[in-house]
């Protein structure tokens, strides 16, 4: 066998190799990532959320509701969901019995565009460049995963103002459909917010949308749609985003602007399509809340004060 067949035969079996592992491990090796946020006012106790997305559940999925069933343990402050729950039309029971005891928290969502419509073939290829065409399959029952969330106690943010109390603290929520497909009408709802807290909520996390909240001096902004890249390499990160953020931000909190953190949630689920995860598992994400540093020149802060910072 000479050089070139032996290089041949090895790319075949390091790539083989390599698409098991992405979609016979990875795409199962659940997660949860933590990360500490300084957006609360100085003196303020933590607040913690659990920001969970893109399940993408179809109803064979056990071991992925399971797990998400088991994040109510966390005990967190506020759950929020961006988004993408749904790859299947039968789907809604199982995201009804995976997110069943993080119900009867407090909750907030707004949906994505697989939330609206089901999955399809699609050439991988498309990804790797920028196009505004989008390919819908059939109509999933949302209206019907909406009623049952609202039923449960849980907030549609959806082009919504809203304000909410939790574990004593005011706070004020802003939100936009999804902007992957073009939904969003940030300027119906935008406008300065008093509250403890100001959250923004959105499926694609668009400039466009990040700025209008920015503007607004919105604290937190939580999205997720990126998958985290859903194939990333090593030194080198998310080869896309999807959308129209740089390839950094494709997953974890960054600044956004002087005022506003963004966090995107890299997800727990593929398109059944497209069913491998690289160097990105799912996760959940549970962000610690704590006071924002002081300002230059202000009074000395407390030590517990002073550790916010972004794990």
């Amino acid at each position: 066998m000479n050089s070139l067949a032996r290089l041949a035969i090895g790319a075949v079996t390091t790539g083989a190799a390599g698409v098991a592992y992405a979609a016979g491990y990875e795409r199962r090796r659940w997660t949860l990532r933590e990360a500490t946020v300084p957006v609360l006012p100085e003196g303020s106790r933590p607040l913690t959320i659990l920001h969970v997305s893109d399940l993408h559940l179809t109803p064979d999925q056990e071991s992925k509701k399971r797990w998400v069933a088991e994040l109510a343990a966390l005990e967190p402050d506020l759950v929020v969901d961006t988004g993408d729950n749904l790859a299947h039309p039968r789907a809604v029971p199982g995201v009804l019995a995976a997110l069943g005891p993080l119900l009867e928290k407090p909750g907030l969502f707004v949906f994505g565009s697989n939330d609206y419509f089901g999955p399809t073939p699609k050439n991988p290829a498309r990804y790797l460049r920028s196009s505004d065409r989008r390919i819908h399959g059939e109509p999933l029952p949302w209206r019907d995963l909406r009623a049952a969330f609202v039923e449960r106690g849980w907030q549609d943010a959806t082009h919504q103002r809203l304000f909410l109390d939790v574990d004593g603290r005011r706070i004020g929520i802003v939100g936009v459909d999804d902007p992957h497909l073009s939904l969003d009408r940030y300027d119906s709802v935008s406008g300065p917010m008093t509250a403890d807290l100001r959250l923004g909520l959105t499926h694609s996390p668009e400039p466009r949308v990040l700025d209008g909240m920015a503007a607004d001096h919105v604290d937190l902004v939580l999205a997720g749609h990126t998958h985290g890249g859903q194939l990333r390499l090593p030194w080198y990160g998310a080869i896309v985003t999807n959308c129209g953020i740089d390839r950094s931000r494709a997953r974890g909190a960054s600044r956004w602007g002087a005022h506003t953190w963004l966090h995107v949630s890299a997800g727990m689920g593929t398109s059944p399509y497209a069913p491998v995860r690289f160097a990105c598992p799912p996760e959940a994400s549970l962000l610690t809340l704590v006071p924002r540093p002081a300002a230059p020149g202000a009074a000395r802060a407390t030590p517990a004060q002073a550790a916010g910072t972004v794990g």
